[in-house]
């Protein structure tokens, strides 16, 4: 009889979680950060009114060719183009590399995924160096691999010079090392010669760029084309305010392509995002002059933060900026009295060596001022 329901189970049927990966049973879920609408009911705020600068995302917008290009939409009933051609030219174009060396994802966090998928066994291992980027570990986790940590120095450096990274892949073998730079959460910089260093490891080094943009030093994107054992990734989200529709690309060695080429799942990039990137790239001009107006915002934010008594901020070369508290709360506390009393959002750790940091975004300078104001009435 339609509409029926099926029978019940047998007694002897298993528990669909039965069927999961045994590995999976046990992983942490990552903690993404809330939009605006789910924000606004939790808070009792409208959206308007809650300074949202937990996420690192640009507070101006993308450039208004791509807002047209999202509206004037074509095909969205057609596949989208497998290769992203005409993105991959554009970027190609934009970075001088190679298109043939230019792979397009579902933002970065897809390709590191997709590269995790690729070359990881269950049980192989990775090198991490927290604090970074939760995604590097919780990405190899899900893929059954072992994550060994390579804690950074004080100053947030790589541990270069002491040979700890050196040592880890030859104790340990790992197949990947990620490094970060600007580094997530404090936004430092890994120097050309610490870069250098590790890429004469027997190891695939994937460098993930996502926020260079904000910084004053050159990308490596052109050393792939050099280096067999080096991935550079870099993304539309932070730069060109496209976070919400998912663009991230990467720059990978000429050996590499025709495996990656093979294993991508073929419609990975959609057609609007596509198109919403394509047309980023015909105003760069917007591009970097929002980058130059978060940069000075950055640094009269910081000299701000220095005059919070209960806060030491970190130099960024990034949109965001890292404060260690003082005063003995913990960075929970105070990111849950901004929300509640203040509408301001701001992140907040729970890892070692964090617990009483935030991140703060660089927003506009008047949600600079929101947030100061905040900040000065929790004293």
């Amino acid at each position: 009889m339609a509409g029926q329901r099926p029978a019940a189970p047998k007694a002897n049927v298993p528990s669909g979680s039965s069927f999961f990966r045994p590995h999976l049973h046990k992983l942490a879920p990552y903690k993404p950060i809330e939009p605006f609408d789910v924000l606004s009911a939790r808070l009792g705020r409208p959206a308007h009114d809650i300074v949202k600068l937990d996420a690192n995302e640009n507070p101006y917008g993308p450039p208004p060719e791509a807002r047209q290009a999202l509206a004037q939409l074509e095909y969205p009933n057609i596949y989208p183009d497998p290769e992203s051609r005409e993105l991959r030219a554009g970027l190609a174009k934009w970075h001088g590399v190679p298109e043939e060396l230019l792979l397009a994802g579902s933002g970065a966090d897809e390709l590191l995924d997709f590269l995790m998928r690729c070359t990881l066994e269950p049980g192989d291992r990775i090198v991490d160096c927290p604090p970074t980027f939760g995604m590097y570990a919780y990405d190899a986790e899900v893929n059954g691999a072992t994550v060994v940590q390579v804690p950074r120095l004080e100053g947030f450096r790589i541990d270069v010079q002491g040979k700890r990274i050196k040592r880890a892949v030859e104790e340990h073998q790992p197949k990947l090392v990620f490094l970060t730079s600007p580094n997530n959460p404090d936004g430092s910089l890994i120097s050309d010669e610490d870069l250098a260093q590790v890429l004469e490891l027997p190891v695939l080094v994937v460098f993930d760029e996502a926020y260079i943009e904000f910084s004053d030093v050159p990308s490596k994107m052109s050393w792939v084309m050099e280096r067999e054992n080096l991935i550079v990734l870099r993304t539309f989200s932070k730069c060109a305010a496209l976070a919400g529709m998912r663009v991230g690309y990467g720059a990978f060695p000429k050996s590499m392509m025709e495996i990656l080429w093979r294993a991508k799942q073929p419609y990975n990039v959609t057609t609007a995002s596509q198109v919403v990137a394509v047309a980023a790239m015909q105003n760069l001009e917007y591009i970097q002059d929002v980058r130059d107006k978060l940069v000075a915002e950055r640094e009269r934010l910081f000299k701000e933060l220095q005059g919070v008594a209960y806060l030491d901020p970190y130099p960024s070369h990034s949109n965001f900026i890292l404060c260690r508290l003082t005063d003995g709360r913990s960075g929970a506390e105070l990111r849950d009295r901004l929300a509640a009393e203040h509408g301001v959002m701001i992140r907040h750790y729970s890892s070692p060596g964090l617990n009483d940091c935030v991140r703060i975004s660089v927003g506009t300078p008047q949600q600079s001022r929101r947030l100061c104001e905040a900040l000065q009435a929790l004293a």
